[in-house]
């Protein structure tokens, strides 16, 4: 137990200018500390549990004497107890820390869901589509809400307006809410539990399918028979956009692999086009079977320096995903791009004898059943470079309509 020392007043506390420990009084232990610099604050002396311990209570004359005798006689009560005060302050301050670290807007938590993971995501267009739909459909709901606080009837607010009208902008809202509230939980931001915004056992119960409210959206294309009429006026036609969509018909691509092709990817002498997987929607290495009409394209094409851009665009870098769109605009031809790969789907199944592997393959389209892609380990490359040759043979033919005669 520290001497008892004379009880001093606020005007002597006032006046203690040397450095050192100075003991006021009214309380055992109670100490105005001065540095060398002249900074002055309280300390409090204690033993607890047989140990000397330091404690402060705060900087003179922020903290009055009056205040420090009354912060020194809490102290002393919760050693009286049994309670390091020291120990008990550390963990408040630790709680109240992880406390504000926690206290997270829905919006700050997918800004850092956004930031950690936007770098294993294959382009910045990505990252866009997330903030977009967020911030058009979430954030006016939840934003500002504690993402802790965020229940399943705030998730139902964002989607409900857009389930019936925009239900694949509504799907991909939910999953990404899903997300952020689940990096939230793992991050400590909210509690772990149920996830509200989770689909089976959940909105499942609340919302329709979206199958039985999405509406199906078929690209425009060209019917078979006009195709190849088609193809003999876009061959005529002029322009680095005109090419790339010639090619991107050949080889039933879709436009963004085209736009993005690189002589690198293309062995001319093996007759390959090998689409690396960063490129690809199913993040996997797509060959692609070259026919002899796309050869004779890419062999007719200039080489510009100072890009390794197949296609590339006037004034540099990728062409635009609205050129080739805009080529059929002027031919006045009612379809999109990517139309042209279900004309190529349509004459697969119905002019040829091609397995339906084979076609779904050159599409590089994702396999559903994953049993079957569990024992599926080619790409069927041979049957489908005989495939896009008699392909390419049938864009070069243009049919000609039946003559109906009548009978008399």
């Amino acid at each position: 137990m520290p001497a008892r020392a004379s009880e001093l007043n606020a005007l002597a506390v006032q006046r203690l200018k040397s450095p050192g420990l100075h003991f006021v009084g009214g309380v055992a232990g109670l100490a105005l500390q001065i540095t060398d610099t002249g900074s002055r604050s309280w300390t409090l002396r204690l033993s607890v549990a047989g140990r000397r311990r330091d404690m402060g209570l705060g900087a003179y004359p922020d903290v009055t004497l009056a205040m420090a005798r009354e912060r020194a006689r809490e102290a002393r009560e919760l050693v009286r107890r049994g309670v390091d005060p020291i120990e008990q302050r550390r963990a408040a301050t630790s709680a109240l820390k992880a406390s504000v670290a926690a206290a997270l807007t829905f919006r700050q938590t997918a800004t850092a869901y956004i930031s950690t993971h936007e770098a294993g995501w294959k382009n910045a267009k990505h990252a866009q589509q997330w903030r977009n739909t967020l911030e058009a459909y979430a954030y006016p709901v939840m934003g500002d809400l504690l993402v802790r606080d965020v229940q399943k009837e705030h998730v139902l607010a964002a989607l409900r307006p857009i389930w019936t009208e925009k239900n694949e902008t509504a799907t991909r809202l939910r999953g990404r809410i899903e997300l952020v509230l689940s990096y939230a939980m793992q991050a400590g931001y909210r509690p772990e539990g149920l996830n509200p915004a989770r689909w089976r056992g959940g909105l499942d119960k609340l919302l329709p399918a979206p199958a039985k409210v999405a509406k199906a959206e078929h690209h425009p294309a060209l019917p078979l028979g006009q195709v190849g009429a088609f193809m003999q006026r876009l061959r005529a036609a002029p322009g680095m956009g005109a090419r790339a969509l010639e090619f991107t018909i050949l080889t039933a691509a879709r436009s963004g692999e085209v736009r993005g092709a690189t002589w690198a990817e293309i062995d001319l002498q093996d007759k390959v086009w090998s689409v690396p997987p960063s490129r690809m929607k199913a993040g996997n290495e797509h060959r692609v079977p070259l026919s002899t009409a796309a050869i004779a394209l890419l062999e007719a094409l200039p080489r510009i320096a100072g890009t390794d851009l197949v296609f590339p665009a006037p004034r540099g870098g990728q062409l635009s995903d609205m050129t080739l769109s805009a080529v059929l605009r002027r031919m006045e031809i009612p379809a999109v791009p990517h139309g042209f790969r279900s004309t190529f789907r349509d004459w697969a199944a119905e002019r040829t004898t091609f397995p339906r592997e084979a076609a779904e393959m050159a599409l590089a389209h994702t396999i559903e059943s994953k049993v079957e892609a569990a024992y599926r380990r080619g790409d069927l490359f041979e049957k489908r470079r005989v495939m896009m040759a008699e392909w390419a043979d049938f864009l070069s033919l243009e049919e000609q309509p039946a003559k109906v005669i009548p009978m008399r």
